[in-house]
């Protein structure tokens, strides 16, 4: 059982780990003159290394690691929110297709 416990909390630390380093990566566009947002960023940006690491110490790889690109579609959300981007059909294809293949991926009996 601590197992499947681990490995569940490895991945829930791999999405935050990708949360984190989105929200970074915002920041740093954000902050190009703002060295508060710059410092931000690279902060999160940092912590999302740790919390990646520390959830491939407690997973499989083969499993865990895919549901970083979840920092592609809070990316694509990040950008028309804060950035006045248009979210076309196709881009929400591309967010189905990175789900689907990401739930395929992670997902063990």
């Amino acid at each position: 059982m601590e197992n499947v416990r681990s490995g569940l909390i490895g991945k829930g630390y791999m999405i935050f780990s990708a949360w984190l380093s989105a929200t970074g990566q915002l920041l740093w566009s954000l902050g190009l003159t703002d060295y508060l947002l710059l410092a931000l960023g690279f902060l999160c940006y940092g912590l999302g290394a740790l919390f990646m690491i520390k959830s491939l110490a407690l997973s499989k790889l083969s499993s865990t690691y895919p549901l970083l690109s979840v920092g592609y579609v809070i990316a694509l959300i990040y950008g028309a929110y804060f950035h006045a981007e248009v979210f076309t059909w196709n881009k929400l294809l591309a967010v189905l297709l990175l789900g689907t293949g990401v739930t395929l991926t992670a997902y063990e009996r």
